[in-house]
């Protein structure tokens, strides 16, 4: 039998409820912390999941230095988590932090050496990797059926009532969420980005206070050296025929292209024949859906967390990868704000 590993969790606002359901589910995990800036708010989550063994303060060093946990699971708003991360990795934790990574880049680099310096796993919660429609189609891109990708594009169109500080944010699309996008973008195509041009604005009739869609067009490379164009076109302000959360994507390669809608609606068309003005094309087989993967949201990552703080493997989302993602949010934010096109470095 495994032995229990312990878990302090940070920052008990909304979100936290999720990741306190996601860590039950998860045999041989206890939480032993909960640490908010309000008591009140660690208190009121006690209760609420029956931890009834469970330390509360506001001091999160404090907490650790009581509970000596194996992880800190930061679920803090993201100006907060260069500090919670820094801390916890001082304090021989792994880390398990929501996405972004941090509020800046300078940060996510402090936090990044960090982690390799104290020998501990960083990782970023991104869930649409989990999801078994996304595998589908990577598995299906990687099978190169549709031969090099060449161009990639996604549209993200949600009117977004949230109320509250997302309405008073700058770059609140960018910044918020884009970096489910980007990510996505990464682990579907493999491809890392090189440069980035983005322009954003807020359209008539937004309820936001600053922009709230963007274009972006990026120059990505592939680990084999192949050059992908991946455009993004995004609101939040976008009333009626709202995409899915994941997205509406398209992707060219040099023999075909295939469709996506973010959920089950995926289908491709490969060229059969050439020669006319224009080609003929078949339907491509698609890979069959793996019902049985990694499709229990934050669960899934939790558990794969877990299990690598367990037996040393490396998590699908860790912090020296999605630091690219980030760098692709940051890149767009610089490039809307100076309206050029800018150089990206993780």
């Amino acid at each position: 039998m495994s032995r229990t590993l312990r878990a302090v969790l940070a920052g008990c606002g909304g979100m936290s409820n999720a990741w306190l359901k996601a860590a039950a589910q998860i045999a041989d995990l206890e939480i032993v912390g909960l640490v908010d800036i309000r008591e009140e708010a660690a208190l009121k989550r006690k209760e609420e999941h029956g931890l009834s063994g469970a330390i509360t303060g506001t001091d999160l060093d404090a907490v650790l230095a009581q509970t000596q946990p194996d992880m800190v699971f930061d679920v803090t708003v993201p100006e907060a988590h260069a500090d919670v991360t820094l801390t916890a990795l001082k304090r021989g934790c792994h880390v398990l932090g929501e996405k972004p990574m941090a509020d800046s880049m300078d940060n996510a680099r402090r936090m990044v050496a960090a982690a390799q310096q104290a020998g501990k796993l960083y990782a970023v919660i991104q869930n649409r990797r989990y999801t078994p429609h996304i595998r589908r189609v990577r598995a299906f891109l990687r099978a190169g059926e549709i031969g090099r990708l060449t161009t990639v594009n996604c549209d993200f169109y949600i009117g977004a009532h949230f109320g509250g500080f997302r309405d008073r944010m700058q770059h609140v699309l960018l910044l918020d969420m884009a970096i489910h996008t980007f990510d996505q973008a990464r682990f579907l195509t493999g491809a890392d980005p090189e440069a980035v041009y983005c322009h954003e604005w807020n359209p008539a009739g937004s309820w936001y206070d600053h922009d709230a869609s963007a274009i972006a067009i990026f120059e990505m490379q592939t680990r084999d050296g192949d050059a992908i164009v991946y455009t993004y076109r995004g609101s939040w302000c976008a009333e009626g025929l709202n995409t899915s959360w994941e997205g509406d994507w398209r992707f060219i390669g040099d023999k075909g292209s295939a469709r996506w809608d973010g959920g089950a609606g995926f289908q491709a068309q490969v060229v059969s024949e050439t020669g006319g003005f224009f080609s003929k094309h078949r339907d491509a087989a698609l890979p069959d859906l793996d019902t049985a993967g990694k499709d229990n949201g934050h669960a899934s990552l939790i558990n794969e967390f877990a299990q690598c703080v367990r037996d040393g493997s490396i998590p699908d989302t860790i912090c020296t990868d999605n630091i690219k993602s980030l760098a692709m949010v940051f890149g767009a934010i610089e490039s809307a704000t100076a309206g050029r096109r800018v150089t990206i470095s993780p």
